[in-house]
């Protein structure tokens, strides 16, 4: 059976080598690390679940959606706009606008596409939609890249070995794919998030000194 070309295209985008600069964002995980919130593979493990079912996880999941559904210009500003307006503090703005910038300059280049450099999670859906990538397929990957920048961040704030952190990515293998299905027939109304933890850690992370990490 021949290999579709779309998903070496999909893992390239969503590859850590990918040039984005997320290895720079922790997301808040900095701060809860120094806060104790997060002490050892477990609770990252649920910390993490908790962001990709009820945070920025589910939340960027169905903005990316969203971004693909969108119908011209026009509408995909305007969901920009909306997406920019629902972070919650200014490093998560921040986060989404460097990497989508970064995203959108390089995809545009090599892809020949004309991509506006929005948040990543609408300049991935965006561009998805040129490539006529599968959405749910996207989605899935999206989440699992961005959990998995999340426990490779973890491993420079706290004790956690590569065996460790893999079987704590294995595990959220499953949430991946959850989290996208259930994005399927909803819209901006259900935008929404409670892993409030996981915001504060953000909002207080601005002030942290020292720190490694942009967010």
């Amino acid at each position: 059976m021949p290999i579709d070309p779309k998903l070496l295209t999909l893992t390239q985008w969503l590859s850590p080598a990918y040039p984005l600069g997320s290895f720079a964002f922790s997301h808040g995980l900095e701060q809860a690390v120094h806060s104790g919130w997060i002490t050892d593979a477990a609770e990252l493990r649920e910390w993490l679940e908790d962001i990709a079912r009820h945070g920025a996880g589910h939340s960027d999941a169905l903005w990316l959606r969203l971004a693909y559904e969108a119908e011209g210009a026009q509408a995909l500003h305007i969901l920009n706009q909306q997406c920019r307006a629902y972070a919650p503090c200014h490093e998560r703005l921040r986060e989404g606008e460097r990497q989508g910038q970064a995203f959108a300059r390089i995809t545009s280049q090599v892809w020949d596409m004309e991509l506006p450099a929005y948040q990543f999670q609408i300049a991935l859906g965006r561009a998805a939609k040129l490539a006529d990538l599968p959405v749910d397929e996207v989605i899935t990957l999206f989440l699992q890249a961005f959990l998995g920048n999340l426990v490779s961040a973890a491993q420079r704030l706290m004790p956690l070995g590569q065996t460790g952190a893999q079987s704590v990515l294995a595990q959220l293998n499953a949430v991946c794919i959850d989290v996208a299905q259930k994005t399927d027939g909803k819209g901006l109304d259900d935008i929404s998030g409670s892993a409030f933890l996981s915001d504060i850690s953000a909002m207080r992370h601005e002030t942290l000194e020292p720190r490694i990490f942009q967010s």
